[in-house]
């Protein structure tokens, strides 16, 4: 309707009030697998009851933010709303495009697991799309009841806190809308505006803080780093008898390897990280971790910001500066690779894009005789591919492998030179390391892939019931395939994946090892030269 950028109704002004309380701990049970055929019963309010932490006023002003609700708080978010509809015109787009067709509603796992009609694609959407007409829309402004307007109000931001925290950013229900309207940016503008008035999630924040202060998400400092790594080279040197390195600050080195900090010690994400140094041992590629740039996540993506997601980001091209690396290369890590590859340029200079004299330094400094940055994925592809990496297949033979697409590499990012690299790279190279492999439906893959249901910021103990849910769909598809051709093992290239699916797959019958990385198979069946 009207392009206005200022809101003329009023806003309400009630007395300011605390985010809304998390709910008490309840037994969390996994919903029993379903047909594929059957239609998700609807069950309102089914999770009304959950809310993540709110992050303490510490957590909000180490970023910048509000510590806390204050007066005048509704104004606030409104002009925070239009000043993202003024910054970013596809959000305006988003809300003033749906028809509410129902082509979303049954293509999120959260909805799928849960029954809860706000889980909806449309229905969620819907949370900001109400407050969007109220004040931005002239009939909002003059018959807000006919075109379901709704003023900003304490119980309008206590759905936005519990049901944009039941939305992973995963995108699948943007592959199936007709209009193309992307539910992840809608969530991470909800979660701007709530951040830039005091409401934020516990979990987010906080590791956002460690990375500003410290280098990665788990708080790790750089001795605990170092130790960390000297005990991975001497576990490996037992194990294989080759003297494996795994460097850290290294200057000269020519790659500079980013990898989520979960690869330092959890399990089963250290496998891959012990791989990926046995690929580049194998390789003769020197290369080296950043105690500074110990970590490829950025959970600014998660709530909208820029600003967070760019000063996250500068800790990398700061890095490879100092170290005077020649090529960047990513590890196993989903939203990571999704900001790597489609942010890096133009927030700091890492591939084109930036022309600020760093940047402009860093351009001349790198190789660009490869992909910059890469995914580990690509390097170890095109290694096999020149015939420089040995493997004995044979060594992976009591695992039958299936695939995991992660949602942020299949729907966010690409691999390669064509379109689809980012489906079939990881796949070849895991063809290329076991002989027995196992493709899940096709219903569940690629471009169509069901989120693993701990993404977006989601990763949290308070949150596991939506978590276990919301994997549901991933479950069913694996049970499938784990039923009819012993399938015994999910790899994947997502820390959060990992983490993830460690946790949930005891609820549905499976063990919790049953899931790891692509290189951890790499691991298992690459022959070294045993030189020490």
């Amino acid at each position: 309707m009207a392009d206005e950028t200022t809101p003329v109704a009023e806003v309400p002004k009630p007395a300011p009030a605390a985010p809304a309380k998390p709910a008490e701990k309840a037994k969390v049970v996994a919903p029993a697998f379903r047909d594929f055929s059957t239609i998700t019963a609807l069950t309102p309010d089914a999770m009304l009851g959950s809310n993540p932490y709110p992050a303490s006023v510490a957590h909000n002003e180490a970023l910048g933010f509000p510590g806390e609700l204050a007066e005048g708080w509704e104004q606030k978010a409104v002009a925070k709303m239009g000043d993202l509809l003024g910054k970013y015109r596809s959000l305006k787009v988003y809300m003033d495009a749906c028809v509410h067709c129902g082509a979303c509603t049954d293509k999120c796992h959260y909805f799928i697991g849960t029954g809860d009609p706000k889980n909806m694609p449309v229905a969620r959407q819907d949370l900001m799309r109400s407050v969007y007409r109220r004040y931005y829309t002239l009939p909002g402004k003059l018959f807000p009841k006919l075109v379901g307007a709704r003023d900003m109000s304490k119980d309008v931001l206590d759905d936005w806190f519990r049901y944009y925290n039941q939305c992973s950013e995963c995108r699948r229900c943007s592959v199936f809308c007709p209009y193309g309207i992307d539910t992840a940016e809608v969530t991470m503008a909800a979660k701007e505006i709530m951040d830039s008035v005091g409401v934020g999630h516990k979990y987010v924040n906080e590791i956002m803080g460690k990375v500003h202060k410290i280098g990665n998400n788990l708080g790790l400092p750089g001795p605990a780093l170092e130790n960390t790594l000297e005990g991975l080279e001497e576990d490996v040197l037992e194990d294989t008898g080759a003297a494996v390195k795994y460097p850290l600050d290294v200057k000269g080195a020519e790659v500079l390897l980013v990898t989520p900090s979960a690869d330092f010690f959890a399990e089963p994400h250290v496998d891959s990280l012990i791989g990926y140094g046995k690929v580049f041992h194998a390789a003769g590629i020197s290369w080296t971790l950043s105690s500074k740039a110990s970590e490829a996540g950025n959970f600014g993506m998660f709530i909208g910001n820029y600003d967070q997601m760019r000063k996250i980001a500068m800790r990398i091209r700061e890095a490879a500066l100092e170290l005077g690396v020649k090529r960047i290369v990513v590890g196993e890590c989903g939203h990571a690779w999704r900001i790597a590859y489609s942010f890096w340029n133009t927030l700091t200079g890492v591939g084109a894009g930036a022309n600020d004299p760093f940047a402009i330094e860093l351009q001349k400094q790198l190789d660009h005789n490869y992909k910059q940055p890469s995914h580990i994925c690509e390097v170890t592809w095109d290694l096999i591919q020149a015939g420089r990496l040995k493997f004995n297949k044979d060594a992976n033979d009591h695992r039958i492998v299936t695939f995991h697409d992660s949602c942020n590499v299949a729907r966010g990012s690409r691999m390669g030179d064509y379109a689809g690299g980012q489906f079939d790279i990881p796949r070849h190279i895991i063809k290329a390391v076991t002989n027995h492999y196992v493709e899940m439906s096709p219903d569940t893959t690629h471009e169509r892939t069901f989120c693993c249901g701990g993404g977006g910021g989601l990763l949290s103990d308070e949150l596991m019931d939506i978590r276990v849910k919301g994997a549901l769909p991933r479950m069913e598809a694996l049970k499938r395939i784990a039923d009819k051709n012993g399938v015994n093992f999910m790899a994947t290239i997502c820390a959060i994946c990992k983490a993830q699916f460690s946790k949930v797959l005891p609820y549905y019958g499976f063990k919790m090892s049953m899931v790891g990385g692509v290189h951890q198979l790499v691991s298992t069946a690459i022959v070294l030269d045993n030189e020490q």
